[in-house]
């Protein structure tokens, strides 16, 4: 008998086990990023250093995480072991269904080309090699599509966290599988979540409504930036409640939640938008440490951690992706400043909170609030009928996209307006991948949470979700800015709108069944109608993998070019999909020829650069998109004939299917 209360004594509660697998994911991702971004700073991101650093500083966060955690989480054995399966069914999945995109057509792809830079070289920016086409000359052109030129280097596009997570995978052999893994860590920080705000039993159904939403799985499947923010952006909601937790807040894991929050602007410059309300919250924390209440202790340090943390998302932002920022300044500039009056605002908040707190509020201000919220629901509803969103293109970028909306509205049989953005379809979006039901339980859910803490406060570890979650929403449906085409721009909803609405929607599914007679078929009926919309709307497209056999091809393609090949690219598209391909993948110096009227470049200046080619000491080669493009410089040969699927293009309705996709590249020895 006392050997059976020792061993209970030991054992782990099932709640326990669900709060650390919740949060592990999220510590060491934020670990692996801290570490690796200075490896690649030092241009040394390889994998002895990065594993020498990283492991240390994953377990330095783990201590700091898990150390006197307590039970935070009430769960059973059954909901741990369901949030596991859904967890593994979900990676498991999306591994046999992943994509393979390595042809540069749009962002998966660039992500995925920076990634094999990175595993294969470890630091940036990436060497143009103009020497082996005899030196720099104009009508030579490095930078393509996702890849900008600067200064006789290559900078890739986007924030480098993404890919230094993808490029880990790469050393292990499996770049493209990569992502599945982060979707499922993703799954197991949405249930942990949902576990600590509303309670172990809605843990699993929210896990498997997440799971099976079309924006998860199409993000789950191939390199992009979403999951891994939604990881950072969640983990840090859990860690926070963590540290709140118990009789005793833990500072070092306030600051650790703030640091969390703060590395998601190393994966996405939007994440500085997200984490404007935790600027707010710890202001509030800080006023109410003035005021000698308990939360208020981590106040400081969580306001620390995320200032630490967006700094040096942004240090690598102006090192590592300068080119990047300058293309995004229009709307970077104005969130930097929003950024520091917010900032400002919360110190000076903080200072006064004294005198703030004998403010006396309206007495019906919970109602108000309340109200509110439901008003601004009802308002995004009705977008449509008031207001239709354009832009005219002011810039070379905007014309592009403009063009780009108006040939998706011919392949949709739609009017052509290339003025058109469809951002006031937004919340329609959302109802197709979660359903009305998620969406109106939400809305009720976070009225209600709204009204009880304006009330009195309580409950008090709901805030900080609760404002992530309510602003970064509003603002993302307000302004998607993303091309309008799906499942493309479905991505905006993964990092917070979609699991946010999913864990309100849980709470307020649990809020019915407790006002409920019949609670359990309540339970049952609910978790049924969460489920199925967003599976319907899935299943027209879960079952077809995008972009399969670009591997292979890309391999084949590589082994075709010659040793002490320079790779000359005479044609446009072509150029644009394979100029990084050639140069990251194949490991060839590539360049593309610069074209002045048509698609191709003139025969003469490819015959000039020929020339140049050789008498640097190498083989050139020269690519384009049909026969008739390289004839002219040597005998024509098929090194790619490619056909796959890719990703529907729709505009007005969800998407149900996929499209063919041919990639044809010809090649010429000179």
């Amino acid at each position: 008998m006392g050997s059976d209360r020792l061993d209970q004594a030991r054992r782990p509660s099932a709640g326990r086990v669900l709060a650390v697998v919740s949060v592990l994911p999220a510590l060491v991702v934020a670990g692996w990023l801290a570490s690796g971004l200075a490896l690649l700073l030092l241009g040394h991101y390889r994998p002895l250093p990065a594993l020498a650093l990283g492991l240390p500083v994953i377990a330095a966060f783990c201590v700091v995480a898990l150390r006197h955690l307590g039970d935070v989480v009430e769960a059973t054995a059954r909901q741990v072991a369901a949030v596991v399966a859904v967890a593994a069914g979900s990676t498991a999945f999306n591994l046999v269904m992943h994509a393979e995109a390595l042809i540069v057509r749009r962002d998966p792809a660039t992500y995925a080309q920076y990634a094999v830079w990175l595993a294969g070289h470890g630091s940036l920016p990436i060497p143009a090699q103009a020497e082996a086409f005899g030196g720099p000359d104009p009508w030579l052109i490095f930078e393509s599509v996702g890849f900008y030129g600067v200064d006789g280097s290559v900078v890739p596009q986007f924030m480098p966290g993404p890919p230094l997570l993808y490029a880990a995978g790469a050393w292990l052999g499996g770049l493209l599988l990569t992502p599945p893994v982060l979707g499922g860590f993703a799954v197991l920080l949405v249930a942990g979540v949902t576990a600590r705000l509303a309670g172990g039993r809605w843990a699993a159904p929210a896990a498997l409504v997440f799971a099976v939403s079309l924006p998860i799985l199409y993000t789950s499947r191939t390199t992009l930036s979403e999951i891994p923010s939604l990881i950072l952006l969640f983990g840090g909601i859990a860690l926070l409640h963590d540290a709140m937790s118990g009789p005793v807040p833990r500072r070092a894991a306030g600051a650790l939640a703030g640091l969390v929050f703060g590395l998601a602007v190393l994966v996405r410059i939007d994440g500085l938008r997200d984490v404007l309300p935790v600027l707010v919250f710890a202001g509030l924390l800080i006023g109410m440490r003035r005021l000698g209440r308990p939360p208020g202790a981590i106040g400081a340090p969580l306001l620390a951690g995320v200032l630490a943390g967006a700094g040096v998302g942004l240090f690598a932002a102006y090192e590592l992706a300068a080119p990047y920022l300058t293309y995004l300044s229009r709307s970077v500039r104005p969130l930097l400043m929003i950024c520091g009056a917010v900032l400002a605002l919360t110190l000076v908040g903080a200072a006064l909170a004294p005198w703030l707190a004998r403010i006396r509020l309206p007495r019906r201000l919970p109602e108000i609030g309340a109200a509110l919220v439901v008003l601004v629901v009802a308002g995004l509803a009705a977008r449509p009928w008031f207001q239709t969103v354009r832009r005219t293109p002011t810039t070379p970028e905007d014309r592009l996209n403009s063009l780009f909306i108006e040939q998706i509205q011919r392949d949709n049989g739609l009017a052509a307006d290339a003025t058109r953005l469809y951002f006031e379809q937004s919340l329609q979006w959302v109802s197709w991948y979660v359903g009305a039901p998620v969406i109106v339980l939400a809305t009720l859910a976070a009225a209600v949470l709204t009204r009880r803490l304006l009330r009195d406060g309580r409950p008090f570890a709901w805030l900080p979700a609760l404002a992530i979650i309510g602003f970064t929403t509003v603002t993302t449906l307000l302004r998607p800015e993303i091309t309008p085409d799906h499942p493309w721009a479905s991505r905006r909803l993964v990092p917070v709108v979609i699991p946010g609405l999913i864990l309100l929607a849980v709470w307020g599914l649990g809020l019915l069944r407790d006002l409920a007679p019949g609670r359990r078929w309540v339970a049952v009926l609910g978790v049924v109608l969460l489920v199925a919309p967003p599976a319907v709307t899935s299943i027209g497209t879960a079952f077809t993998p995008v972009e399969r056999g670009e591997r292979a091809a890309v391999a084949a393609l590589c082994e075709r070019i010659p040793a002490d090949a320079s790779v000359l690219i005479v044609e446009r598209v072509t150029a644009e999909r394979f100029t990084e391909v050639v140069r990251g993948t194949c490991g060839f110096p590539s360049a593309q020829v610069r074209r002045v009227v048509d698609d191709t470049a003139p025969d003469a200046e490819v015959h000039r650069l020929i020339r140049r080619v050789r008498a640097a000491g190498r083989v050139p080669v020269v690519l384009g998109a049909d026969a008739e493009q390289v004839s002219a410089y040597g005998s024509p040969t098929q090194v790619m004939g490619l056909v796959t699927r890719q990703d529907e293009r729709s505009l007005v309705s969800p998407p149900d299917g996929t499209w063919s996709l041919r990639i044809n590249v010809w090649m010429a020895v000179g």
